[in-house]
């Protein structure tokens, strides 16, 4: 991915991802005996997301690539499953 990435293209790759890990919490919850173990690791996960999303607001250049690479390969990994 290009160091040249907006802002929006960015955050659109994080909202993407935060989008599969809200589906995943519902899911889970949904499920006859939720894992809770596993409902924390998504809901920490979905945290980091928005902590990422907040950060993209003052982020420069080369930040806002970084989490955009980064989130390009989570939502790669999460397309797999």
């Amino acid at each position: 991915m290009s160091e040249h990435v907006t802002p929006e293209a960015a955050e659109q790759l994080v909202q993407d991802v935060s989008a599969w890990y809200a589906e995943q919490i519902m899911k889970e919850r949904r499920a006859p005996e939720p894992d809770t173990e596993l409902l924390t690791t998504l809901k920490e996960q979905l945290a980091a997301c928005a902590a990422d999303r907040e950060a993209l607001q003052d982020a420069g250049p080369q930040e806002v690539a970084e989490i955009a690479v980064r989130y390009a390969a989570r939502a790669s990994e999460l397309d797999g499953k």
